[in-house]
């Protein structure tokens, strides 16, 4: 497997599952700007969305989208996916929640042109949603239970970007969780690997 990541960006919530997964894999750097992968290839041929993150498989197909990804990297794995009869789908649905309600809400940060207002509104609006996770993580180690699942791999991203990217004055509940997962073998790893330590 290969995959396609810009330092920083939503794809290292990918870089994180695959390293914690043990799975093998090849990473390679796209310039978003250029469209163009580290290695030289056309990006805008891997990936026709032109956004990251993009996973090249072993059969030459290309996977894209993060809640599918994160979701195949689980599956072929067997790891970071929660127990029980409802695990899967409430990995589901935090992955869904955390694309739609908390990656989207960044969107202002990240648009040239984006006003004041826009990104004080976007900031409530993340601290609110921010706040249901708050709860959920309250007495556990990680935010479906007591093993890591690759929510937790693109909680942590949007976490890293609420603290660097926007200043966002976390609860104390996500602090902690966030500072343990920077603990964490995999996501030290995966943050050297794209230059973020």
């Amino acid at each position: 497997m290969k995959l396609y990541y810009t330092p920083g960006a939503c794809s290292l919530a990918d870089h994180i599952a695959l390293t914690e997964s043990g799975l093998s894999f090849e990473a390679d750097k796209v310039d978003l700007k250029d469209k163009t992968t580290e290695n030289g290839g056309d990006y805008a041929a891997i990936n026709p969305k032109g956004y990251v993150p993009a996973l090249g498989l072993d059969d030459g197909g290309v996977l894209t989208e993060n809640v599918a990804i994160l979701t195949y990297i689980s599956d072929r794995s067997g790891r970071l996916m929660p127990g029980g009869d409802l695990g899967r789908y409430r990995l589901l649905e935090a992955l869904a929640y955390i694309s739609t309600e908390l990656h989207k809400g960044f969107a202002p940060f990240f648009k040239p042109g984006s006003s004041d207002e826009d990104k004080a509104a976007a900031r409530k609006t993340l601290g609110n949603r921010f706040a249901l996770f708050e709860e959920q993580i309250d007495g556990q180690e990680f935010i479906l239970g007591p093993e890591m699942s690759v929510a937790d791999c693109y909680l942590f991203v949007m976490l890293f970007w609420a603290k660097g990217k926007v200043d966002l004055d976390l609860p104390p509940n996500l602090t902690s969780y966030f500072d343990r997962l920077s603990k964490r073998e995999g996501v030290r790893k995966a943050l050297s690997e794209e230059g973020l330590d």
